[in-house]
């Protein structure tokens, strides 16, 4: 077989997985719920990706939001989206799910007349199978017809062109007409029609994967090792029997006397949190190995670690490992059963997993609220007009930006409500300030539980701490600005939003070329790892170089810092630029007053038009931009 542009392509199910976050209450008490791509096909393509594999899937998605997110996941996560098929006349399948207990998971299919349940022959391109060196085949699309049809053109395809056909037995009995509708959770129901059916796919299958319920509804038999043996005269693939927490066995050749006797691979002792989407976890880890070539001890190491990781974890492919979380769990294991709570392993994941982001960011800050307020006092401007300027200065930074990445604002809620819509929609980056202006010991300016407060913000808004930190405070003010820190760094992280921490060390004490490098050492060593910095400019190339330093030691997974503006003239601000090129962790800036005070002055005195205003601002905004721009391209010469 030719070199392969693709690893494998998986065929069927895509969905929304729609989670209770309730955990150990009935399903019809959840009031909240979370959502994720799903389905067993689209689970593993994910799985795949994040392990290293180049995957695909053929799938139907419907022409609305719930498809688009699907579409737009999928490429998020590398996975090639070709097969995505847009149905226009079907919407998107959803699932609902909750955990009651560790062993009752309530499930409710909403298939009916859904997109992906629509998938036919047609849905099948042989140019895009021909791509793959493998396909993945699952029991639920052999349900229905036309859909099982897929599923036979691609093995045809796949066989014809040399490559292997994998088949998850994904058995759930509600899906074939077995149990009801409500019935989801329901693993196994006998049943002679559907076995009959599946052992007619068997003999064209090289991989055959399932848990012992599985096996037994392929096998015919309740009893393990028979099953398996009834396989192995149908089939000449390798089989897999999932055990649980007892990790899994594997059969190349012959079928020995005892499940004990095949090729095994052990599980590893966790908690059991929510087995839903361990199977496809387990699946993605076992081809991670198998298309690769590695040894079939391998492939159950990496199983049973990412089936581990799956039960800890309360969603199906947002849970899945990255290769390089992986490998850091196999070498280093966990001291705690739940891994949820591993704060390397959920620190590894996230910044594996979070969204790509373009750098440099230049950003124009117009976030400030006591000091706008003190300009509309000073000229006698209502507050009711701040709302109206912040939308002036989104305005200026899109002007600037001309539809280019890499270009923000920072923008706060309580006057720039509207300004946030607007830079939402010129894709604009946006960081949006949490911390009570000005406080110091540090407050927040929403009150109450702040967690609960982000879940109201879009995903998209980066989440903005400033904190005015000294390393000569106080012990006890060092302590208790900390430990809000470390509680606006949970909030975001357990929010699944990104958290820009704002360190102003210079109003409160003397900024040598160490200090702020030993703030941000200390808020590392109290487990603070935020996805960016905001930090005071730096004359001191020496300081930067230290910055830089304790960065790459503590997190160098950190996406950068922006150097801030303080109001700091011009000519100040394009030094600290140009100090700031001798580490490559200074990533964008992000200048406010500077650039926006003379019109803000101007025009909430009504001495100025919004056109005049914007101009004003987009020409100060555009001399930074233009000073980096020229910064970076004479580093790169």
């Amino acid at each position: 077989m030719s070199v392969s542009e693709l690893d494998v392509i998986t065929l069927g199910r895509s969905s929304i997985d729609i989670y209770g976050q309730q955990i150990g209450g009935p399903l019809e008490d959840m009031s909240t719920f979370t959502k994720a791509v799903g389905g067993c096909p689209a689970n593993i393509a994910i799985g795949t990706s994040r392990l290293g594999l180049k995957s695909g899937i053929i799938t139907r998605v419907g022409n609305e939001n719930f498809g688009r997110f699907i579409r737009e996941q999928l490429e998020r996560e590398s996975v090639a989206t070709e097969g995505v098929i847009t149905d226009p006349d079907r919407l998107t399948a959803l699932a609902i799910l909750g955990v009651r207990d560790s062993e009752s998971f309530p499930l409710l299919f909403y298939r009916t007349d859904c997109a992906d349940a629509a998938l036919n022959e047609k849905d099948v391109d042989p140019e895009f199978i021909a791509r793959a060196k493998a396909i993945v085949v699952t029991g639920t699309h052999f349900s229905r017809p036309h859909s099982a049809g897929a599923q036979r053109k691609a093995m045809k395809l796949i066989h014809e062109k040399g490559g292997k056909v994998v088949f998850d037995i994904d058995y759930r009995p509600n899906l074939w007409g077995l149990a009801g509708i409500g019935e989801g959770e329901s693993r196994y129901v006998k049943s002679e029609t559907v076995t009959s059916y599946l052992q007619k796919i068997l003999p064209d299958c090289d991989l055959i994967v399932g848990t012992e319920e599985e096996l037994h509804i392929a096998g015919g038999s309740e009893n393990t090792l028979e099953a398996i043996k009834t396989i192995r005269e149908l089939s000449k693939g390798t089989i897999v029997c999932k055990r649980g927490p007892m990790g899994c066995v594997v059969f190349e050749g012959d079928i020995p006397d005892s499940l004990e006797k095949g090729i095994k691979g052990d599980g590893f002792p966790i908690e059991v949190y929510n087995t839903l989407g361990a199977g496809d976890a387990f699946m993605s880890g076992f081809l991670r190995g198998w298309i690769a070539g590695e040894s079939l001890e391998s492939c159950c190491t990496y199983a049973n670690a990412c089936g581990a990781f799956a039960v800890s974890r309360l969603l199906c492919s947002p849970e899945i490992p990255t290769w390089e979380e992986l490998q850091y769990f196999l070498k280093n294991g966990s001291p705690i059963k739940a891994l949820r709570h591993d704060a390397e392993l959920n620190h590894l994941h996230w910044v594996t997993t979070r969204r790509e982001q373009f750098t440099p960011i230049m950003a124009l800050a117009c976030d400030h609220r006591l000091q706008l307020e003190d300009i509309a006092r000073e000229v006698g401007a209502s507050f009711e007009r701040i709302s109206d300027f912040k939308r002036l200065a989104v305005a200026a930074a899109e002007r600037v930006a001309g539809g280019q990445p890499g270009f923000g604002v920072f923008m706060d809620g309580r006057y720039g409500q509207e300004a946030l819509f607007q830079a939402s929609h010129a894709n604009l980056w946006i960081a949006r300030p949490i911390e009570k202006t000005g406080s110091r010991p540090l407050d927040f300016e929403c009150g109450g539980s702040l967690g609960v407060h982000l879940t109201e913000w879009p995903i998209e808004q980066t989440i903005k701490c400033l904190c005015f930190y000294h390393p000569d405070d106080p012990q006890e003010l060092k302590e208790r600005q900390e430990r809000e820190l470390f509680r606006a760094y949970d909030a975001c992280r357990r929010t699944g939003r990104e958290i820009l921490i704002e360190i102003i060390a210079g109003k409160h004490g003397v900024l040598q070329s160490g200090t702020v490098a030993q703030v941000l050492e200390r808020l590392y060593e109290v487990g603070i790892r935020p996805d960016w910095w905001k930090l005071e400019g730096q004359k001191n190339p020496q300081a930067w170089r230290e910055i830089g330093r304790v960065i790459e030691e503590r997190d160098p997974h950190c996406r950068g810092v922006l150097i801030l503006g303080l109001d700091a003239p011009e000519r100040e601000l394009v030094e600290a630029f140009q100090a700031a090129v001798v580490t490559p962790w200074v990533k964008g800036f992000a200048i406010g007053r500077t650039i926006f005070s003379h019109a803000a002055r101007q025009w909430l005195a009504e001495e100025i038009t919004d056109e005049e205003a914007i101009a004003d601002m987009a020409k100060r905004f555009q001399t930074f931009v233009e000073a980096w721009t020229n910064l970076s391209v004479r580093q790169v010469a």
